[in-house]
């Protein structure tokens, strides 16, 4: 059995700060705060869960002064060990219950929210006054937090135009490593309001993507955009693999779809082979609603009723796209160009219910961190330039067909999902799906009624390792072409790839901002 090997005296001084509530040394709740839907890590030591900023800066500041390393968690949605310590003695800091609102500044246009306000939390919040944030979440948004999310980056909603999580943000008030409470942009003043990131050098950026290695984030504000009148959906269906990926690239130059998305057919299986969304009727209630009047909303929810799940070949790669604007003309000519892009390239259009459904009901229970049957489930990703994401990933499912007698060996099923950043960046996050024990996480994250419908698998560790080993060699695919990633953690080889130079200056930077080397020791390599 795993002990708790805190120092009384830090103990006491937490339990002083956070309360009975606040401060756990549970063996059970340290285990499952201790990994992410990937693996587990090394068990932590103690759980800190401060109600305010004021308790977040304590903490920090308690444990700097005891020498103890901490780990931010927020939803711990995380699939690359981002936030699982990777060594003893290491505290996490839970950031849930920092989960309130703090602004919504209508004549300014900028909302402020908790590090801990899941994206589901700030959507409620702002799409009754008719605003959002440009970037508005990931598809796990019900479960994820803005402050993991700018951490980690994020992909989806409104990346298509807005780009990710930073691109949205205007300030921030972070905790370094001593406890010290520091703001960012224009909010950084005497003074200020926090409406302004560009004011002297982008201090902003360098607590974004870092995977949460250079501080605690406490407050995010994003700038505000009014909630866009009209949207109109499309889904097209491609004979190969190249003309859906080019199609994307070609859409993408254009900056015409606020969401972008796609599936190759082994994906597109798995999700046909889930529970019809058709059938759904709460699904299909949020459709009518999100029309905007009664009479499109029924003809839109029938649309897909009669569709069923047949609204999409189970062998075709497919895209799926969401236009908005201000004025129906506009999206309307968007929208022509966009199925232009995609016919040009042989795509023919099919039902778009897929897109519709995912815009009406944007942040749904986790269920899809399992497989259709309750297998293991985990992403790997890269981020390439538009010209080469064609290239990159055939040359992603070459490898895989080079993988093709162990992946049979041990029931390992692939897919692809793609999405489009702006109109510079083209993500792909190949799909590992395999029988396996759950972990804890599952238990704890899957919806229990999902949960009892799906088989159970015995520990497989040897297709574990299969998949991890697999995994390493699509990371050594994507960096040979230079790309990005999101939630670096202790997955990607961020220090590795990085120049001397630009390393030089990272390491100088968290030397200042957390001398000690206690915030997060490992994530980015550090």
């Amino acid at each position: 059995m795993d002990t708790a090997t805190v120092p009384q005296t830090i103990a006491a001084v937490l339990k002083q700060i956070l309360g009975a509530s606040g401060y756990s040394e549970d063996l059970a709740a340290r285990e499952l705060f201790s990994q992410d839907i990937w693996a587990k890590g090394v068990t932590a030591d103690f759980i800190a869960t401060p109600d305010t900023v004021e308790q977040l800066q304590q903490t920090v500041a308690a444990c700097h002064q005891h020498n103890i390393a901490l780990n931010p968690r927020g939803g711990g949605m995380s699939y690359t060990s981002s936030t699982t310590p990777d060594r003893q003695g290491v505290g996490i800091l839970d950031l849930s219950r920092l989960d309130k609102i703090v602004e919504i500044n209508k004549d300014d246009m900028y909302v402020t929210a908790q590090a801990g306000a899941t994206w589901k939390q700030l959507y409620d919040a702002l799409k009754p006054l008719g605003l959002r944030t440009p970037f508005w979440g990931p598809l796990s948004g019900l479960n994820s937090t803005i402050g993991g999310g700018l951490s980690q980056g994020n992909a989806i909603f409104g990346a298509g135009i807005y780009g990710t999580t930073a691109d949205s943000v205007t300030g921030l008030l972070v905790v370094l490593a001593d406890g010290t409470p520091v703001r960012t942009g224009t909010g950084a003043t005497k003074v200020g309001k926090p409406f302004w990131r560009y004011y002297g050098p982008d201090l902003t950026g360098l607590f974004c993507g870092d995977s949460g290695a250079l501080g605690f984030k406490a407050e995010i504000t994003f700038r505000l955009i009014p909630w866009p009148e009209h949207e109109e959906w499309a889904t097209f269906e491609f004979a190969t693999r190249d003309a859906c990926a080019e199609a994307m690239a070609a859409v993408a130059r254009q900056n015409l779809a606020c969401e972008v998305f796609g599936f190759d057919p082994a994906l597109t299986r798995v999700r046909l082979k889930r529970a019809s969304l058709a059938a759904d009727t709460k699904t299909l209630a949020n459709v009518v609603k999100a029309q905007g009047n009664l009479l499109k909303g029924l003809q839109e929810g029938a649309k897909i009723a009669m569709a069923g799940r047949n609204f999409m070949e189970a062998d075709s790669w497919s895209l799926h796209f969401v236009v908005e604007g201000r004025s129906k003309a506009g999206v309307t000519e968007d929208m022509k160009r966009l199925k232009a892009a995609c016919a040009a390239v042989g795509g023919k259009e099919s039902e778009n219910s897929i897109p519709k459904i995912v815009r009406a009901n944007p942040f749904t229970p986790p269920n899809t961190i399992l497989g259709a049957e309750g297998e293991r489930w985990v992403p790997v990703h890269g981020i390439v330039s538009l010209s080469d994401g064609p290239k990159v990933w055939k040359a992603l499912e070459d490898y895989f067909a080079s993988l093709s007698a162990e992946f049979e060996k041990f029931e390992i099923q692939t897919g692809f999902l793609i999405s489009s950043l702006g109109t510079t960046a083209y993500l792909i996050e190949p799909v590992f799906m395999w029988p396996e024990e759950l972990l804890a996480i599952h238990e704890d994250t899957v919806d229990p009624a999902h949960l009892k419908k799906l088989k159970r698998f015995p520990a497989n560790p040897a297709a574990t390792a299969a998949v991890a080993k697999a995994r390493r060699g699509v990371v050594d695919l994507f960096d040979s072409y230079g790309a990005a990633h999101f939630q670096i953690g202790r997955c990607y080889p961020y220090s590795e790839v990085l120049s001397d130079a630009s390393l030089n200056l990272l390491k100088a930077v968290k030397a200042v901002v957390d001398p000690k080397g206690n915030v997060n020791p490992g994530a980015l390599g550090l």
